[in-house]
């Protein structure tokens, strides 16, 4: 197919043996390339059996099909594994440049399997790839890897994706970060630490984008760039940042605050990104070939909290996380609690969501000062969540507990699950389903890798995203958990799978007949709307089978009391979806059954998965 490089990069780390395998068209045509390719990839390769840390787990980096390309936000790639975290479907992807640069090495992606014995990382070129001793940089944080790696590479020009203490450590939510973006959720730092895998850098050359159609592709990527530059939310975020909406979301009742148990707070205007854009942002950065520039640099000029020159900016998910999560409206020790988390190695909604928890189970009583050995986790204190970053990273006292995730810790001290924000095992992001009954579907609805804000972004496409030729009407309202609204999230979900494919970013929403328009022209595939539509829920399925070999029950899609409890004041006071009845309305509609959870025979025929 064209669109590809046309093979994969294979690193056997037990044996220390490096091949290489031909990107298969069949899978390619059926899934695209990203996460779709890896899901149906692994599907035959792990099982429930599997241990996520064990050298049984096979971890993979992959491209989309635009990457290398001068489609807008097209140089992202994603990392797939067995989470540990979830023990589901693991799926995280970043943005920056790395994609890109491997592209440039003559390969879609890498598959990494085994485990070595000693710390070593992977040094990738046009010419093929070479394991390297990495025992210098084992303990040392994600800047200073990257720093040295670069420096050793001879080029600032090579790019680098590595964990920090915190995946060495198999704290279960580490990330994979490159250069300042980080691949977040699901623990597949936490793989790379099992590996003994430090780092990966690619350094190639200057290639030629092989699309089917060279004009008509250059031509609808001209059309969505043009589209994404005119877009209101384009102008947005690429002035404020993602956390542009924190007034508004405080007003609306969208924001979660005071781990989920507060409708409304005075001190939100204070993290905003208005506020952050005339305090302490000081330009942007954007990843390759994207006309947005969401990511925003910050530098604190004084006080505690001062930085050593810029640092990267908190996005949203942070910023409500050590923010309006535990009542904190220092925006400074915001800034500093992220640029822990990225140094270390941690994903910020799953660390923060967690140390929000102690806070909770601190004010409730339901644990003492001497369990969590003399910190003090009071409401609006930045500084104790500062200390539990490093505890969890290193796995001192409370931390060993907390680097297991929320569900561990609520185990531990006998809390009911309805009190702990998670689904799946995974905590919730923070777009409060309260105020869009649609994120119920996001977080708990047969979510491809647990609760997500993205691959359910019915928050952001009910303001208006132009996807009507896909079949996502705009016929719902905010607070609707009856049949239109579930059949509009699983639309959602099918899109965004394309997305999770083609790794493009969600901020980048163009109409899909574009898109669907530069997958043609890229590839040669000749695909009506509708046969896109069903590659959509095609690449939706398969990691929805993957989790029920994986052990997932209906059981498992629920939602916690915390999260559907009504707050008192705010936008959404009183309101809280019936998830039963959205369930029920989702189950119909995808066609699964309601005792196992599969979908029926007749609608994996549809999807070519009856052979599955």
């Amino acid at each position: 197919m064209k669109g590809f490089e046309g093979k994969l990069l294979v690193v056997d780390l037990s044996s220390k043996e490096i091949g290489e395998e031909l990107i298969k068209d069949s899978i390619a045509e059926k899934f695209l390339g990203g996460a779709g390719y890896a899901c149906r990839y692994l599907y035959d390769k792990l099982d429930r059996d599997t241990d996520p840390l064990s050298p049984d787990n096979i971890l993979m980096f992959m491209t989309g099909l635009f990457c290398g390309s001068n489609a807008p936000t097209s140089g992202r790639f994603v990392v797939c594994a067995k989470s540990p975290l979830t023990g589901i479907w693991g799926e995280s992807n970043c943005g920056g440049f790395f994609g890109p640069e491997l592209r440039k090495t003559g390969y879609d992606g890498i598959v990494i399997k085994g485990a070595s014995k000693n710390p070593v990382y992977l040094d990738i070129n046009e010419n093929g790839a070479e394991i390297k001793d990495a025992s210098n940089l084992w303990g040392k944080g994600i800047f200073e890897t990257s720093k040295l790696l670069k420096e050793n590479s001879g080029s600032p020009l090579t790019r680098v994706a590595c964990i920090g203490q915190a995946g060495e450590n198999l704290v279960k939510y580490a990330i994979v970060a490159s250069e300042d973006k980080a691949a977040g959720r699901t623990g597949m730092g936490a793989v790379m630490g099992s590996k003994k895998l430090k780092a990966i850098t690619v350094r190639g050359k200057k290639r030629k984008y092989d699309a089917f159609a060279p004009e008509e592709f250059k031509e609808a990527v001209k059309v969505s760039t043009e589209e994404i530059n005119s877009s209101f939310a384009t102008q947005v975020f690429g002035e404020l940042g993602t956390s542009n909406p924190v007034d508004m979301y405080n007003a609306s009742g969208e924001l979660p605050i005071k781990y989920w148990t507060q409708g409304t707070w005075e001190g939100a205007f204070n993290i905003s990104g208005s506020t952050a854009y005339e305090k302490i942002f000081t330009g942007s950065y954007p990843c390759f070939s994207c006309p947005i520039g969401c990511s925003k640099r910050a530098k604190i000029d004084e006080g505690e909290f001062k930085t050593n020159g810029e640092i990267e900016a908190a996005e949203y998910e942070t910023v409500a996380g050590f923010g309006s999560m535990i009542l904190n409206d220092n925006l400074e020790g915001i800034q500093r609690a992220n640029y822990l988390c990225n140094d270390y190695g941690i994903d910020t909604i799953s660390g923060s969501g967690t140390i929000a928890f102690i806070y909770y189970l601190f004010d409730k009583g339901k644990i003492s000062a001497e369990d969590i050995k003399g910190l003090d986790p009071k409401w609006g204190e930045i500084k104790p969540a500062l200390e539990l970053i490093k505890k969890i990273t290193f796995r001192e006292g409370i931390g060993d507990i907390m680097a297991e995730g929320s569900d561990y810790v609520g185990k531990k001290f006998n809390i009911p699950k309805e009190e702990i924000a998670t689904v799946y095992g995974m905590e919730i992001p923070y777009h409060d389903l309260r105020r869009m009954y649609g994120m119920a579907a996001g977080y708990a609805l047969a979510t491809p890798r647990g609760p997500c804000h993205n691959s359910c972004d019915a928050y952001m496409a009910i303001l208006g995203l132009p996807l009507s030729e896909f079949g996502i009407e705009l016929n719902v309202d905010w607070y609707q958990d009856d049949e239109p609204m579930a059949e509009f999230c699983a639309r959602i979900q099918d899109y965004r799978a394309v997305y999770n494919s083609l790794i493009i970013c969600v901020f980048a929403n163009p109409p899909s007949e574009t898109i669907l328009d530069m997958v043609t022209t890229a590839t040669g595939l000749n695909l009506s709307m509708e046969e896109f539509k069903k590659l959509g829920e095609r690449i939706y399925m398969i990691k929805r089978l993957f989790n029920l070999k994986m052990g997932l029950t209906v059981a498992d899609d629920r939602l916690p009391k915390i999260v559907l409890n009504p707050v008192n004041e705010g936008g959404s006071a009183g309101k809280t979806p019936n998830f039963q009845q959205l369930k029920d309305a989702y189950y119909q509609y995808r066609q699964f059954d309601k005792l196992s959870g599969y979908p029926n025979q007749e609608k994996l025929k549809d999807l070519g998965l009856d052979n599955i």
